[in-house]
């Protein structure tokens, strides 16, 4: 525990952890506020976010890069996941859908723009596994191609297209991504390893208190995101924002915080295998795992099955993700221009969705 507390007071973001219960008493004093409700959330999940990447650090410096990159982006799609379950039972299906596409683009671009960036500025020219991010891009391709299929025939077809076509392509998608851990976590992960490295000397913790605190972070984070969700709506209208802007970006952003800290420190550690390993590894457990099963559960909890059809624009900008990660992939190298025309396309990504939202 003392290692915890000295970690604290050496990081000054985590200064701001006195802040996370503020969105909770905001929501049972002022119900009305969601406002302030919406911006309180968001600034008690900035702490939160950077005590996640700490302890993801200390458990990928004994896992390695591969299981560490697996184990935050794993739990950083859980605060997505809830935020669609909520939505999902609302029966607010465009919501989920922009939750849905804004993390995959926003995984895929944004997290990996700015992780090249903030290296790239540090360490002029860095190097990846190439093989590794190529998977990962494969995996995103089968999931571009999976939501493009229900999207685009429903365009050819005027008739409603039947709910057992996504729920076959769901099953797909996730024997696809089970399939994909057992091959680079078992029969291959030789493969797939990245170099070894050792914790800091000084920030060494015990590899049980690590874990407790990531599952303890995860946690709170699910509380406060229960907090950001009724409090999305009423937020949105008085920000003059749409659904698909606030769940392709906002929720998107926010609900990749945790793992955006860990992609941009391991990024300016020089450290971009465990950055590519969240980036990319969180946009393919969005399309092949959290996407299925939200199509899946919508049969269970929402008020009527949930379609894996997207509108034209969604399937156009997670396909230009998908190409877009691919040609960076395929180097085995990065710089910071190159991140910043990544992000440069996902800013108009955001103006389009901003002054032309999907009716």
């Amino acid at each position: 525990m003392g290692k915890l507390l000295g970690a604290i007071r050496d990081n000054k973001v985590l200064w701001l952890l006195p802040v996370v219960p503020a969105p909770l008493i905001a929501e049972a004093a002022a119900p009305g506020a969601h406002t302030l409700t919406f911006l309180l959330a968001i600034l008690a999940i900035v702490p939160l976010a950077a005590l996640l990447s700490l302890a993801t650090e200390q458990v990928a410096a004994r896992t390695g890069d591969t299981i560490g990159g697996l184990l935050n982006a794993t739990l950083g799609n859980l605060t997505e996941l809830l935020i669609a379950l909520a939505a999902l039972q609302a029966g607010e299906y465009l919501l989920v859908k922009a939750t849905i596409a804004g993390a995959i683009v926003t995984n895929a671009l944004f997290m990996t723009g700015m992780s090249f960036l903030l290296g790239g500025l540090r360490h002029h020219v860095q190097e990846f596994n190439r093989g590794a991010a190529r998977l990962q891009v494969a995996l995103l391709f089968l999931a571009a191609f999976g939501l493009m299929v229900p999207s685009a025939l429903a365009d050819m077809d005027s008739q409603s297209l039947p709910s057992s076509l996504s729920v076959a392509i769901a099953v797909i998608l996730l024997a696809g991504y089970g399939f994909s851990l057992v091959f680079t976590l078992g029969t291959h992960r030789e493969y797939f390893a990245a170099a070894a490295h050792e914790a800091e000397e000084g920030a060494v913790w015990p590899l049980g208190l690590a874990i407790g605190v990531l599952l303890g972070t995860t946690v709170v984070v699910a509380l406060v995101s229960e907090v950001f969700v009724a409090s999305l709506t009423g937020a949105s209208a008085a920000l003059g924002l749409s659904p698909a802007f606030v769940g392709f970006v906002v929720v998107a952003i926010v609900g990749a915080a945790a793992e955006m800290t860990a992609a941009f420190a391991a990024a300016r550690r020089n450290r971009l295998d465990l950055s590519l390993g969240i980036s990319f590894g969180s946009a393919v457990q969005i399309a092949l795992f959290v996407a299925p099963v939200l199509v899946l559960l919508s049969h269970v909890i929402g008020p009527q099955p949930m379609s894996l059809q997207f509108w034209p624009g969604a399937v156009v900008m997670i396909f230009v993700a998908t190409l877009t990660a691919a040609l960076t992939a395929a180097s085995g190298h990065a710089a910071w221009f190159i991140g910043l025309l990544m992000l440069m396309i996902y800013a108009i990504f955001g103006v389009t969705l901003f002054i032309l939202p999907p009716t």
